[in-house]
């Protein structure tokens, strides 16, 4: 059964400000122009943010995948404005993922594996 089956999409968004926030930009309805497949703005997504957001994006990240495939299918479409199991045709070659699961454990890797996120610290580019 559920645990998120009483909560609204406000409740979830305010549960997961993170997640619904890359749901409105790296992965939002205009994700293309963010890299040419989802495993490019994947890739990108944490570069596109500062290093208190990548760690607490790694936190939430971390609880939702700690959640029932049913819940985990809820929080992503109260979250993201994309459905990223979908085979879609524009734009061309974006890529899909086999389940929500896979989606945001591909997520949660590349914020993972941030420079920033595995120094702890805010990197410096010109250095």
């Amino acid at each position: 059964m559920s645990t998120l089956l009483n909560y609204t999409k406000y409740d979830i968004v305010d549960m997961f400000p993170r997640l619904a926030d890359l749901g409105a930009s790296s992965f939002g309805e205009d994700a293309d122009t963010f890299g040419d497949t989802l495993f490019e703005a994947i890739k990108g997504a944490p570069s596109l943010h500062l290093l208190p957001f990548k760690q607490q994006a790694v936190n939430e990240l971390r609880t939702l995948l700690a959640y029932s495939d049913a819940d985990l299918d809820r929080v992503s479409w109260a979250v993201l404005s994309i459905n990223p199991t979908a085979d879609v045709e524009e734009p061309p070659n974006w890529g899909n993922f086999p389940s929500l699961r896979a989606f945001w454990s591909a997520v949660l890797h590349a914020f993972e594996n941030d420079p920033e996120v595995q120094a702890g610290r805010e990197i410096d580019p010109d250095m």
